[in-house]
């Protein structure tokens, strides 16, 4: 809107008109001070001033506009009769004005100027909107970096308080921060505590998670500065995301060396008391053995039974030294494979009668693929492990004994997958069944086991070249799978 000052009534119905004319908005004051009460309560893109009023001229109205910063850029056009000299000119200019215009007034030019000034008016506000938005952006980026640097601090704290070897690294992996524990181990905080020789670099398993955007977990063994022993840790590296962008990791090495030495001592105890326990239950085999051969022709049903059941205990007490023996071969690397090409077709049928032996009320079904295929495996420990999924598929499903081993040739591998009906095994907890002693809580009381079974298959199957897992849903069932690569990888 235009303001036009005048405190002659016609003169300011006359260029009212003309400006109305052309479209513009126009108001209007008949004196100075009606001009500055009506300025500061409204929003004027322009002020056309006349400089010869009474009380108030067109010159102190300018100088009070120009003190206040609601009205200090609008610009004014002085319009004058009377002052056209250059003296008078130069004050309009002095008191705020931005142009200045003598009378009588040529209308074209006046409506050029006008037209010039409120687009000029236009885009200095438009330049000031701009101008407050990144001025916000400015102070929100700053009150952002701000929280940012207190929460980078606050972790820091943290992790100097941790009795951990801890760090941090940005989005790239460069280290930008580590504890007082990690100048223990190196001697630089830009490069990784010295790792054992045989253990995985950490450098390039970090580029690796990197590259994948996933966490990263790791044992090694690290060298204390000034020591020659290796200690092991565990290493682990998470993303660190604020609010959804990927922008630093978070690392700890925690010392696990004391766990690993009491593990060491119990495999070392469980291989002595295995190779132990073998001969006298070898004896006892035999000797059970022997009393069936005399009592055969025995007609006491009782007798018969109880020889029967002894035979089955023995037989699983062999089955657990077994495994026991199993692992020790596995953690002393002497767990070796006898490969051969064999009949899947054959194995798998092998391990269904097996089962119908010790499980006459099982449904076995095989699905799939079910023709004759020769393949490079170790057969007794491939039947171990299928008859490992399928026993501990009858184990965990007391009430539904139908269990289908899947068969499925793919391009480069034969995948077997053994599904049941039973309880299932919750999400979070899937990740550690093929751990060593692993049990999960809610069935270690209701189901007989050392959780050494599924440790065995999954070493079993990394020998193989393969990969192995688990599907499950609690209430619904399991699907315990593996995979045989077609080509043998020595």
């Amino acid at each position: 809107m235009i303001l036009v000052v005048d405190d002659k009534k016609e003169n300011v119905y006359s260029l009212k008109k003309l400006l109305e004319s052309k479209d513009f908005a126009v108001d209007s004051a008949l004196s100075g001070e009606e001009a500055l009460k009506k300025v500061l309560n409204n929003d004027y893109a322009l002020i056309i001033l006349d400089v010869q009023m009474p009380f108030m001229d067109g010159y102190e109205v300018a100088e009070t506009l120009a003190g206040f910063n609601k009205t200090k850029d609008i610009p004014i056009i002085f319009l004058s009769a009377v002052n056209t000299d250059k003296q008078f000119i130069a004050k309009g200019y002095a008191s705020g004005g931005i142009d200045y215009l003598t009378k009588p007034v040529d209308s074209d030019i006046l409506l050029l100027k006008v037209n010039t000034f409120l687009k000029l008016y236009k885009q200095n506000k438009k330049l000031k909107e701009i101008q407050n938005v990144l001025k916000a952006e400015i102070d929100i980026r700053k009150r952002v970096q701000l929280e940012l640097k207190e929460k980078v601090e606050q972790l820091h704290y943290t992790l100097e308080a941790l009795p951990l070897i801890a760090f941090t690294a940005d989005e790239n992996g460069k280290i930008d921060f580590v504890n007082q524990k990690w100048m223990q181990f190196s001697e630089s905080d830009q490069v990784f505590p010295k790792s054992h020789p045989d253990d995985k670099n950490i450098e390039v398993e970090f580029i690796n998670a990197i590259i994948q955007n996933k966490k990263l977990e790791l044992e090694v063994r690290l060298q204390k500065l000034g020591s020659i022993e290796y200690c092991y840790n565990l290493l682990k590296i998470i993303p660190f995301k604020e609010n959804g962008t990927q922008n630093k990791w978070i690392g700890t090495f925690t010392d696990i060396d004391a766990h690993k030495q009491i593990e060491k001592k119990k495999d070392e105890f469980l291989s002595i008391a295995s190779h132990e326990l073998k001969t006298p239950l070898t004896s006892i085999k035999a000797y059970i053995q022997l009393l069936a051969r005399s009592l055969k022709n025995h007609e006491s049903v009782q007798i018969k039974t109880y020889i029967e059941k002894a035979q089955l205990q023995v037989g699983k007490l062999n089955d657990l030294i077994s495994d026991l023996l199993d692992i020790s071969k596995i953690e002393s690397g002497e767990l070796k494979l006898n490969k051969k090409n064999i009949d899947l077709k054959i194995t798998i049928e092998s391990c269904v009668d097996t089962i119908h032996q010790t499980h006459p009320n099982a449904v076995i079904k095989v699905i799939g693929n079910t023709l004759p295929k020769l393949i490079e495996i170790d057969e007794v420990r491939i039947e171990q492990v299928l008859l490992n999924y399928l026993t501990n598929a009858l184990k965990y499903s007391p009430d539904n004994q139908t269990i289908n081993i899947v068969r499925e040739d793919l391009d480069d591998c034969v995948l077997i997958k053994v599904r049941d009906k039973g309880i299932g095994i919750p999400e979070e907890k899937q990740k550690n069944v093929f751990d060593k002693f692993y049990r999960i809580e809610e069935t270690s009381l209701k189901f007989q086991g050392l959780g050494i079974g599924l440790y065995i298959c999954a070493d079993i199957i990394k020998k193989h070249h393969g990969k192995y897992g688990v599907k499950s849903e609690p209430n619904k069932g399991s699907e315990f799978y593996f995979s045989l690569p077609f080509q043998s990888l020595k």
